[in-house]
């Protein structure tokens, strides 16, 4: 569903298996909508030269963030907001659901006529399974479930309201069809691994954790700046939010410290920040296209990774932007759960510093050091070895993938 011309952190997964599985032997045809209806487009990401894109049409609704939406409205007005949302919400087991009826026979077509050996569908959106579980029926093809996020273990949704409740029924569903259809799934964390397996999958279940794309780095250079700047890419939602840092970045009193935020930044936050009083430390800048994005991670003082616990999936499921800020190779502020995935991979590659995500005065330590550093010139730049770049590399994550599909013949 997330390929270029889409943007945002959905896209690069499905776009590097593209773009590196040709190199390693493996005739590579990627479907994708002809325009997705996602909440960010990126004209700069260009689809991989190797590989065979196929469009089919999608006449779904247009993704939308519904607390942006009807933050500010009342009466009339809120009614009306709230009743085009329903709609989206209504849709089983999620509003892209609505491109299964072209992407089935768009698919079952390149499989037939381009001799296809497998089929690999990556999600989220969950409803990708339900199209891969079409076609293998259909064509009878090796179908490999790529999953990108936890499904039942979601902290964000509220579990009491019972249309909640209704779709939380719906995606056991599709798990229980992942696992009792596909021939082989893929996790990025063995959490997610954990909770395939508990329903006794007829396939291998193999754990390819997200990879650092070096090469997306290459050109980009770092150059100290008069003020220490912090950057944060991505966008904020659910239980992830910013205060914590933003709290704890005022209480230093440093005026030459300057926090850029790049990506969805609620309304809500923003006139929370307000009381602050951060004035010209703080940047907001809206959504950029990927090189840009990586261009401010690459040339920043230090960047800043916030993870929330959120039941405890903040400890299993690492966000993908830590694999980023590895490959830029700048140090890390990493507000996370101390004991889970992101903390590890900080700790054992040296990126930087860990503290929880609530703690505001670890958070306030944390930065204070850091600008102690910076000061004093002794910030790291550059900090991974040879191995250790080897084995977090995309296309090491690729290699597994194909290994993979080899084994399945």
């Amino acid at each position: 569903m997330y390929f270029p011309p889409a943007g945002g952190g959905g896209v690069q997964r499905p776009l590097k298996l593209a773009t590196h599985l040709p190199a390693l032997g493996i005739e590579t045809h990627v479907l994708a909508p002809d325009d997705p209806k996602w909440l960010h487009r990126d004209e700069e990401l260009r689809p991989p030269t190797q590989a065979f894109v196929h469009r089919a049409r999608y006449l779904g609704p247009k993704a939308r963030l519904p607390s942006e939406e009807l933050r500010g409205l009342a009466g009339l007005d809120r009614a009306l907001a709230q009743a085009r949302l329903t709609g989206r919400r209504l849709l089983l087991p999620d509003a892209s659901v609505t491109w299964a009826p072209t992407a089935v026979p768009a698919a079952v077509r390149i499989v037939r006529s381009e001799g296809i050996d497998a089929v690999i569908t990556t999600s989220p959106p969950l409803s990708l399974n339900l199209i891969g579980a079409a076609v293998k029926r259909l064509t009878g093809v090796t179908w490999v479930a790529d999953q990108r996020d936890s499904v039942l273990q979601n902290a964000d949704r509220r579990f009491e309201r019972k249309a909640v409740q209704a779709k939380e029924k719906a995606l056991e569903r599709v798990v229980r069809l992942v696992a009792r259809r596909a021939d082989a799934v893929v996790t990025v964390s063995e959490a997610i691994a954990e909770e395939i397996r508990a329903f006794d999958p007829a396939g291998p279940v193999r754990v390819i954790p997200n990879g650092c794309d070096f090469d997306d780095f290459a050109g980009l250079e770092y150059r100290p700046g008069e003020r220490f700047r912090i950057t944060h890419t991505g966008s904020f939602f659910g239980k992830r939010n910013p205060r914590a840092f933003l709290s704890a970045l005022a209480s230093t009193g440093l005026d030459d410290v300057v926090a850029r935020f790049v990506g969805d930044f609620r309304s809500v936050d923003r006139e929370w920040v307000k009381q602050l009083g951060l004035d010209d430390r703080l940047e907001l800048l809206d959504y950029l296209p990927h090189r840009r994005a990586l261009e401010l991670q690459r040339d920043s003082e230090a960047n800043l990774l916030l993870l929330p616990d959120a039941a405890g999936r903040g400890k299993v499921v690492p966000s993908g932007k830590i694999f980023e800020y590895l490959a830029a190779e700048r140090p890390i502020l990493a507000a996370v759960p101390t004991d889970g995935a992101a903390a590890k991979l900080v700790r054992e590659t040296g990126a930087g510093v860990v503290v929880a995500p609530h703690d505001e005065k670890g958070i306030r330590d944390a930065l204070l050091g850091l600008h102690t550093r910076w000061r004093a010139g002794q910030l790291r730049d550059g900090y991974l070895d040879e191995e250790q770049r080897r084995r977090l590399s995309r296309k090491a994550r690729v290699e597994e993938l194909a290994e993979l599909l080899w084994s399945l013949e």
